[in-house]
This record gives structure tokens, C-alpha cells and sequence, in this order.
């Protein structure tokens, strides 16, 4: 068998490998932000976590297959390594900056409804005031 496809199949084995953990990791995790941000409604936080889940999912298997094609031959067991490394090396890069954006995203919603919820007035209502006439002026 040639090297390059042996190349591609490990490649392939473990970016997929990766992409499914990390995707199930954001997905047991998040959830848990989803929860809080939502009130509670259980349902609507597992609805949301999976279509993030797809959408990451897309995304990062989408880039794996993209990612797979290579210009040049492997002609040793040396190049097998050099062209895994750098070709899974990128795909954990990319699984890195998914997460922290997902990470990021989910903090800034849960954030937001944590703000809603806490909201009080700064000062407490000391009364009610009449509108005035409008300003008559020539």
C-alpha cells in the first residue's frame, strides 16, 4: 500500500477521533451553561446544545476533509510522520479555537442572562411627578 494513503487513513482516524471527543466534551459541559442561561427549560438547553454540537461538528469535519488532500508523494516512513504531524498539528489547532470560541460564546450568553435576571433598579422609586406644560415661546 502507498505511504500517502497510509498517511491519509491515520490522518483521518485521528482528526475524526479528535473532532468527536472534543465535540462530546463541549456538549456535556455545555449543556450545563445552556441550563442556566435558559431558565431551567431543560428541553431548550438540549435542543440548542445539539444543534451546536452539528454546527461544530460541520464545521470541523468539514475542515478535516479539506485539509486531507496533500501536494506531494510520501516517499519514507519519515515523511509518513512529518506530513501527520503537521496535518493533525492544524487539525488541533483548529479543534483549539473551536472550543475556546464555543467556550467564549456560551460565557457570553450565559452572561447575559445572569444580567437579566439580576437586574434592580439602582435606587428605589421615591415617588411619582407630574409631567409639566410644554414651554410656550415666541
Amino acid at each position: 500500500m502507498d505511504r500517502t494513503v497510509i498517511a491519509y487513513v491515520i490522518y483521518l482516524f485521528v482528526s475524526i477521533g479528535l473532532t468527536i471527543w472534543v465535540a462530546r466534551t463541549l456538549s456535556r459541559n455545555g449543556r450545563v451553561f445552556l441550563a442556566d442561561v435558559l431558565k431551567g427549560d431543560d428541553k431548550l438547553a438540549d435542543a440548542v446544545n445539539h444543534l451546536l454540537v452539528v454546527g461544530f461538528y460541520l464545521v470541523n469535519l468539514g475542515f478535516v476533509a479539506l485539509y486531507l488532500s496533500g501536494d506531494e508523494t510520501i516517499e519514507d516512513t519519515r515523511g509518513v510522520f512529518e506530513a501527520l504531524s503537521t496535518k493533525v498539528g492544524v487539525v488541533l489547532l483548529v479543534l483549539g479555537a473551536m472550543h475556546l470560541a464555543n467556550v467564549y460564546v456560551l460565557n457570553r450568553i450565559r452572561r447575559r442572562g445572569v444580567m437579566e435576571r439580576e437586574q434592580v433598579p439602582p435606587v428605589a422609586p421615591q415617588g411619582w411627578t407630574a409631567p409639566s406644560a410644554p414651554a410656550t415661546g415666541a
